[in-house]
């Protein structure tokens, strides 16, 4: 694995761009297991800390499904969701697909508490390639129909074990249950615990398992 590098991975030249631009050659081990198997359609059922390299993981193959002609979202909708369970983490994974993307240009909408709603509900109006959110907030934009699912083709459950602590665990229930049934869903949790598992057996399919120690 030690020899793998980004464009061993399979991924575009504006993204190889963007990543040598950043001064990264050489794929952390969750990269290397992740992005292939993402970029094959599979589901993917991550063990991983913080600090593994996982937002690139799961980021640089939906911006590489963009380079190669993947259709935006309807109106309210985005092709990609990713669930964060803080702010600060929403932040710093919409500025990773800004940065690995910059060539790409996606749309990015970042939903979370905090915030006026009114700006947020605005941007999805055109519809996202990416909308980061933190699962409160984007369950009330569903509630008043400013958000809708119908056009999500990935979802990121980034951290689920932190949303458990955090008593996400209702809200981001009512939101799976509201995905396409043809959807690929990735759910990257540092621990394993017995509802998180749960989770993950009732919302994945035949999901790739891999983890990495820190």
């Amino acid at each position: 694995h030690n020899l793998t590098t980004f464009k061993d991975l399979g991924l575009a030249s504006s993204i190889l761009d963007a990543l040598l631009a950043e001064g990264y050659e050489t794929p952390t081990p969750i990269q290397v297991e992740t992005i292939p198997v993402t970029m094959s359609g599979r589901d993917v059922l991550g063990i991983a800390q913080t600090g593994t390299g996982k937002t690139a993981a799961f980021v640089l193959p939906q911006l590489n499904a963009m380079a190669n002609g993947r259709k935006g979202a309807p109106a309210r909708s985005a092709t990609v969701l990713i669930l964060a369970p803080t702010r600060e983490l929403a932040a710093q994974i919409a500025e990773a697909i800004e940065t690995y993307g910059r060539a790409l240009k996606p749309s990015v909408v970042t939903v979370i508490g905090g915030v006026k709603a009114g700006p947020q509900a605005r941007a999805m109006a055109r519809g996202a390639d990416f909308l980061v959110a933190t699962p409160g907030r984007l369950l009330d934009h569903m509630q008043t129909g400013a958000v809708t699912l119908s056009g999500v083709k990935t979802m990121v459950l980034d951290e689920a074990d932190q949303m458990l602590d955090l008593g996400f665990m209702p809200a981001l229930r009512k939101i799976l249950e509201k995905l396409p049934a043809q959807r690929q869903m990735l759910l990257f949790s540092a621990t394993m615990p017995k509802l998180i598992r749960k989770l993950a057996s009732e919302f994945l399919r035949n999901p790739a398992e891999i983890s990495v120690a820190p």
